[in-house]
């Protein structure tokens, strides 16, 4: 799959691995997740043979092991690997048919089938087959985002299986292809091309993988400058080649008529001009039809792939945490409410009975992305519908403080033609950043609040992960007060 991602990855991956930085927090919890989605599945066939590795010498002998079970008239196996003609694969499931047949079934913590799931089991197949097994049927189990908790977890709702025997098969003479390719690439003494623009050479739909190589590009290319084509606001690989092409290298001397988005249009002209785009008409307008009292809203969230309470899906978002700043008439004193979840229970009934208390029922509320907060919102109405009325209420209160810049009224060059809290935050107000800070994002904080409170991990730093979940949370709103002064400071000029 490294080479589909782009050719030069596979190699960096046998010859320089030292340029490919280490897995991070974020890919760590994913595949965390789909090791506990693994267990359920497994479940499902109890009479299987699980083999699998945990260290070198047992990935080595895994491909014996593996052989060894299935000619001891092992019906089903579970992490068997494989190994034919310089290719090697291990399996999720393999289940035996008959003396000549076997099915493939790949298990994905994803809710759906991806395109990138087909060429894997491509692969999985060729190798199968070189190793000399008939493949019958080939399958996916993901997760049925619909499942809800009531009582244990009942493995057979929680999962989906949708055969893709079909689509998979398709695929093999193109994945043999891309295998000879590899091999050739391998053998080279030097990296191939590793402009961005060569990404996902096969076209494969709605994959990230262009975005993932070209942040690791620009990773292993420390001193290129910060206004290169490269920082562009989402660029694709054919616009990156025909800049390249042309001999252009930085925003500025991108022209006009090939930026792909106005987003991106805005930038190339904010850098070409070095100075900021402001429509201070709509900003006065928009700011202008805020009321008072004035609340800066922010949710924190946990989401598992296992449901943790009785009600909840998995992958939904539900708050465990709030941060709320309060202006109650212009020029009055700053005040802030929080909420903060602390014990190993449903933090939904106890939030919202605080926040009933602190958000009123009068008076804007301004969130960055309201669309986030309003989802909170609606499936906190469905889950409690005696609070229906009252987040009803809330939603129809709520602004997008992030407006002015997702519109594009207010445009800078180090934005990065992005509207993320993030990325405008440093620009307006320098002295307020997140890198300070112990948890500096909201995935983060999600993990830490969910390994700390819900999992019962690092109780020996619970009270410094309380005091640094408060902090973050507390920066986001109070980020919101300080930029909204920025915006009024702007149109008043």
């Amino acid at each position: 799959m490294l080479f589909l991602k782009h050719p030069a990855f596979l190699w960096l991956k046998i010859h320089e691995k030292h340029k490919i930085p280490p897995i991070d927090d974020n890919l760590q919890a994913m595949f965390d997740t789909g090791h506990e989605f693994e267990h359920y599945v497994e479940k499902l066939y109890p009479d299987a043979i699980k083999l699998g590795f945990s260290n070198y010498n047992e990935y080595m002998s895994l491909p014996q092991r593996t052989k060894e079970t299935l000619n001891n008239g092992a019906s089903t196996i579970l992490q068997g690997r494989f190994e034919a003609e310089g290719i090697t694969c291990i399996v999720d499931i393999l289940n035996k048919v008959d003396d000549n047949f076997f099915d493939l079934i790949e298990i994905k913590s994803s809710t759906k089938v991806k395109p990138e799931h087909e060429y894997d089991l491509a692969f999985q197949t060729l190798v199968l087959e070189k190793s000399g097994l008939k493949i019958r049927n080939i399958a996916i189990i993901h997760v049925n985002n619909e499942y809800v908790k009531k009582g244990d977890i009942e493995p057979e709702k929680i999962i989906i299986k949708t055969d893709v025997t079909n689509a998979v098969k398709n695929l093999i003479g193109i994945t043999e292809e891309q295998i000879d390719k590899a091999f050739k690439t391998l053998s080279q003494k030097n990296i191939p091309d590793t402009s961005p623009r060569h990404a996902n050479p096969l076209d494969i739909p709605r994959v990230k993988w262009f975005g993932d190589w070209l942040n690791l590009y620009k990773h292993n290319k420390p001193n290129l400058d910060p206004y290169s084509i490269y920082f562009l606001s989402y660029p694709n690989a054919e616009q990156i080649g025909e800049l390249e092409d042309k001999e252009i290298t930085l925003i500025q001397e991108v022209p006009e008529e090939m930026a792909l988005r106005d987003r991106q249009l805005s930038q190339i002209i904010a850098t070409r001009d070095d100075e900021r785009v402001v429509n201070k008409e709509k900003v006065r307008k928009f700011l202008g039809a805020f009321e008072y009292p004035l609340y800066f809203f922010d949710y924190e969230t946990f989401s598992t792939l296992i449901p943790q309470f009785d009600g909840c899906k998995p992958y939904k978002d539900y708050p465990f945490q709030y941060s709320l700043h309060i202006l109650d008439s212009p020029g009055a004193e700053l005040r802030h409410e929080e909420y903060l979840h602390q014990e190993n229970t449903n933090p939904m009934p106890q939030l919202i009975e605080k926040l009933k208390e602190d958000i009123g029922n009068n008076g804007t509320v301004l969130t960055w992305n309201m669309s986030y907060e309003k989802s909170c919102n609606d499936r906190m109405a469905n889950f409690y519908p005696e609070h229906r009325e009252f987040f009803s209420n809330f939603n129809a209160r709520i602004e997008d403080l992030m407006t002015p810049f997702s519109e594009m009224w207010f445009v800078d060059k180090d934005f990065y033609g992005s509207a993320s809290l993030k990325n405008v935050l440093p620009v307006l107000v320098p002295e307020l950043n997140y890198e300070k800070l112990d948890i500096s994002d909201g995935l983060l904080a999600r993990r830490v609040w969910t390994g700390a409170i819900l999992e019962g991990k690092n109780q020996d730093k619970r009270e410094k992960i309380v005091a640094d979940l408060i902090e973050y949370c507390t920066l986001d709103t109070f980020a919101m007060v300080r930029i909204l002064e920025e915006l009024r400071k702007v149109i008043s000029e």
